[in-house]
């Protein structure tokens, strides 16, 4: 995908009222910071914005030239700053906060993620995890084991598809205490269903280019996806889990 694909559609999921809901919940699960908090993949920088408008002293890392290019020109008075979420550019407990969302499937280890997490936040503070479980994907559909495939063969594509499950066990394991975990299902019907068509178009294109499905079955099968969005039958349900827990205090 271009990375103006990928811009236009995290843009679309963004505005999504179920998105803007979950956003807030991940800055409630911050806490009151004290200090700066860290939102780690933060693309275009919208969620730096939000938590500045929140009184909350953000910058936003990102390992994309690119998209840290991008978040400078839409929020020109906020810190964004090029960094890998192995190797961050902060001092070993710097942050009050670190929020990572829709990152750590992206990773080969995120344990690395999550050890580096730890190395910069302060005793107390704050790590707040946010991903969608991409073997769990919901869709209406008069072909639902065509469906399985596509969605399990686009679920093989990404190097750590089923992070979202591992939140827990992840931070419990990276020295974490106090973790919780939520899930929130995000659900695309009617209007909200039609930016979604670009991610299945990408899913069946996986599907195909695998060899889980065929051309006719990838191309029929999002044809009806496309008919059903048209004839306001289409539903998609995503569920998104909501992982946070506190570094403990350093033992002496």
């Amino acid at each position: 995908m271009s990375i103006d694909a990928l811009i236009a559609r995290l843009d679309a999921f963004d505005a999504d009222p179920a998105a803007v809901r979950l956003r807030t919940r991940s800055y409630e699960l911050l806490g009151d910071p004290a200090g700066l908090v860290a939102d780690v993949g933060c693309g275009a920088g919208r969620a730096v914005a939000e938590l500045a408008d929140r009184g909350v002293h953000a910058v936003g890392v990102d390992v994309s030239e690119r998209m840290i290019e991008l978040a400078r020109r839409r929020w020109p008075g906020a810190d964004f700053r090029i960094g890998g979420a192995g190797e961050l550019p902060f001092g070993d407990g710097a942050l009050a906060g670190y929020r990572a969302d829709k990152v750590l499937h992206e990773l080969a280890d995120p344990a690395r993620a999550l050890a580096e997490a730890r190395r910069v936040l302060a005793p107390g503070g704050r790590v707040v995890l946010v991903a969608q479980d991409w073997d769990t994907f919901v869709l209406d559909s008069s072909a639902p084991e065509l469906t399985r495939r596509i969605v399990h063969a686009r679920a093989d594509q990404i190097p750590s598809p089923r992070v979202a499950r591992a939140h827990r066990s992840l931070l419990l394991d990276a020295g974490f205490v106090d973790v919780a975990v939520e899930v929130h299902t995000g659900v695309f019907t009617g209007r909200t269903a039609e930016p979604m068509l670009g991610a299945l178009a990408a899913a069946a294109e996986a599907a195909c280019a695998s060899g889980a499905v065929t051309r006719a079955e990838a191309d029929g099968w999002l044809a009806e996806q496309r008919d059903r969005v048209r004839s306001d039958r289409f539903l998609l349900a995503v569920p998104m889990f909501v992982a946070a827990a506190t570094r403990p205090p350093a033992t002496t």
